[in-house]
């Protein structure tokens, strides 16, 4: 799995901000002949490449309309398949049309001409590896509780529509054939598919190191002898989405806390 962070800070989801009690995984495909990543997460960190139509979704309401995923699959500039993640797991997305949106985490793969076989092998592979890691991150069956879009309208989730199980058939993969891929990437996951152990804060996406380095100044996050830190990557994110919650203060919440139990 190649994971980066692009929050989509600009949209209108991501300033709502509210939150999601994850229960699925939704899959989505874009519905449009495009692999490059940039056209829907920006602005360019260096390696998406530039979007000259300035049409990705890091905007208050992309072509007016009320979307925002919690994630991309596809290329980046020079032509590598990437995941890209665009709002923090457990933030409510505006993906399925319907009540899926406060159950669902929902990624969505670019799209080609639907043709390209080894571009569909490439993106598969992507996806099954990182909702293997989402299942594990949140305790989810892979076989019970991932699902696709066309799914989700069957189940009357989620709007009518038929991704990704137009896209998968041309390629002979059915949504059960995903679904135990994901479980057969648990079982036996690749030695680079473990859990990541950030060990300095400059190790962490820029947009969680404020948030560490007061937790570290207040003495919540314990550095050792050596001057080392021992935050878990599946830890960083819901810490700053709770950072979010409390106005930037988060290092303020055991006191608030010791505060309330004196009180009861």
């Amino acid at each position: 799995m190649n994971l980066h962070t692009c929050m989509l800070t600009e949209n209108d989801c991501y300033k709502a901000g509210k939150p999601l009690s994850v229960r699925g995984l939704m899959l989505h495909s874009t519905g449009a002949p495009n692999t490059r990543l940039s056209r829907y997460v920006g602005p360019n960190d260096g390696l998406l490449g530039m979007n000259q139509y300035g049409n990705h979704w890091n905007q208050a309401r992309p072509a007016g309309r009320q979307v925002c995923v919690h994630g991309f699959i596809g290329k980046l500039k020079d032509g590598t398949i990437a995941t890209y993640q665009t709002l923090p797991w457990e933030m409510r997305g505006w993906h399925a049309g319907g009540a899926a949106n406060s159950t669902h985490i929902g990624v969505e793969i670019c799209e080609d001409d639907l043709t390209d076989a080894a571009y569909f092998r490439a993106v598969y592979q992507e996806a099954v590896e990182l909702f293997a890691y989402l299942c594990k991150m949140f305790d989810l069956d892979p076989l019970q509780d991932i699902i696709c879009h066309a799914e989700g309208y069957q189940q009357g989730i989620a709007s009518n529509h038929g991704d990704v199980l137009y896209w998968f058939s041309k390629q002979g993969k059915t949504m059960d054939d995903f679904r135990r891929d994901v479980r057969d990437q648990m079982e036996h996951p690749k030695e680079d598919d473990t859990m990541k152990t950030y060990t300095h804060t400059d190790q962490m996406p820029d947009w969680a190191q404020d948030t560490f380095y007061r937790l570290i100044d207040a003495g919540i996050v314990k550095v050792d002898d050596k001057g080392e830190i021992a935050v878990q990557e599946c830890s960083v994110q819901p810490m700053v989405y709770l950072d979010r919650l409390c106005g930037g203060q988060i290092e303020k919440l055991p006191e608030a806390i010791k505060v309330l139990q004196t009180s009861e």
